[in-house]
């Protein structure tokens, strides 16, 4: 291996991705346990690589030299060979700047929360530190000496101004998991989680649900592997590329997910733009009448509604943790308030809005069966529509028309 990326699970990560579009050589993944890492610290059989959980403190006995900056922050995430000589140093610190100064998330003189306390925590420590931060608060799940506990945290920090993810609580596979909870935290004005992959957490979901400025991992793993590319190439990069790449990744990645009533045209309208887009189509309705082998109408007259929708809910749980995907939901997955922070996760939300006096009766939807039961649905479910919604797109019937709406709402994703 030439270039490349090594720590323990790399299954979800973008970076292969991101570097190929950064400098033209080829970039490995290379995931390790703890005996295969240290064979392989100690063969240097390798021109640069990028290091991440668990290995970014375990490395540095492996380096020969040391820059200023990972001796203060006591972590590694990039290292070059040069003549058998290892040549450390930590690119998460300027990410993590990078992202700061983005989202223009201030730091100084505010209470900053830490939470997890690994080699990327440090790095961000500094970071802080450099901003001026009144102070930094780091949190653990185990007590130690220089960290407080979440329960601690909760009890004794609740003032904290800005809260800072850097544990890998909430990670694919484990997306629906938060490591606090913001109701907790009454005075908080940011929040940055460095996890990218879902592309929002449930804790950024939150955040969002409250009004809270956030930012997710994404633009901070595209920035520092830029500065990881500069410094194994000894060559300047400009920094367009990090929002060029990441504009290009985030709607790559991002599902398009259509909600609205029961014959508003999603599964139609779904199904062509995954056509156009050359993206997989799921349509959740056809998903569970396939799982479980019989009709809509069926499950909900045999266990009634409730138990339809704990079924919904857990397929939406699951497919919430894809990317890339076009997705046409059930018209009720909105009437329970997880399914769309479960889709909001990876996902874009169009709702396709048809006029009452356009949507069809029809026996095989139980809950739509006369006129008088979609226009009660429609009452019901319009501000949850709406309140959910990124974006509205009116189906008056005109297929190519829509269709043409919605590739031009996806180019501006």
């Amino acid at each position: 291996m030439e270039y490349g990326l090594i720590g323990e699970k790399l299954s979800h990560s973008f970076s292969k991705i991101i570097h190929e579009q950064l400098a033209s050589y080829d970039y490995t993944l290379c995931p390790m346990n703890q005996d295969e890492f240290h064979i392989f610290m100690k063969q240097k059989a390798f021109r640069a690589i990028n290091v991440t959980i668990p290995y970014k403190q375990k490395v540095i006995p492996y380096c020969d030299f040391l820059d200023e900056k990972a001796k203060h922050i006591g972590a590694v995430n990039t290292i070059v060979n040069k003549d058998g000589y290892l040549y450390g140093t930590n690119t998460d610190y300027d990410g993590f700047l990078y992202t700061l100064q983005k989202h223009q998330i201030h730091v100084k003189n505010k209470k900053v929360l830490v939470l997890g306390d690994g080699g990327a925590a440090q790095a961000i420590k500094a970071v802080l530190h450099n901003e001026g931060c009144k102070k930094i608060i780091s949190v653990r799940r185990s007590i130690s000496e220089h960290t407080c506990t979440y329960e601690q945290a909760k009890k004794q920090h609740c003032d904290a101004s800005v809260i800072v993810n850097t544990s890998p609580c909430g990670m694919y596979p484990n997306i629906h998991s938060s490591p606090i909870d913001l109701d907790d935290f009454p005075f908080v004005e940011a929040v940055v989680d460095i996890i990218y992959n879902p592309l929002h957490t449930a804790l950024c979901i939150q955040a969002k649900s409250k009004g809270i400025p956030f930012a997710g991992g994404l633009e901070m793993l595209i920035a520092q592997a830029k500065y990881a590319a500069e410094y194994f190439n000894g060559k300047t990069i400009s920094d367009s590329f990090i929002d060029n790449i990441y504009q290009r990744l985030y709607k790559e990645k991002r599902n398009i997910v259509l909600i609205g009533m029961p014959s508003c045209g999603k599964s139609t309208l779904g199904k062509l733009l995954a056509e156009q887009l050359h993206r997989p189509f799921l349509d959740l309705d056809q998903v569970l009448v396939e799982q479980e082998q019989c009709t809509i109408k069926q499950m909900i007259e045999q266990d009634g509604e409730a138990a339809f929708r704990q079924k919904e809910s857990k397929l939406i749980e699951h497919v919430s943790a894809y990317q890339g995907h076009v997705i046409a939901t059930g018209g009720g997955c909105v009437t329970h308030d997880p399914n769309m922070k479960c889709l909001q996760m990876n996902g874009f939300i169009l709702y396709i809005k048809r006029p009452l006096s356009l949507l069809l009766v029809s026996d095989d939807r139980p809950l739509s069966s006369s006129k008088e039961a979609i226009s009660s649905l429609y009452e019901q479910r319009k501000g949850r529509y709406e309140h959910y919604a990124d974006a509205v797109i009116e189906n008056n019937g005109e297929l190519k028309t829509m269709l043409h709406q919605m590739m031009k709402m996806v180019d501006t994703l």
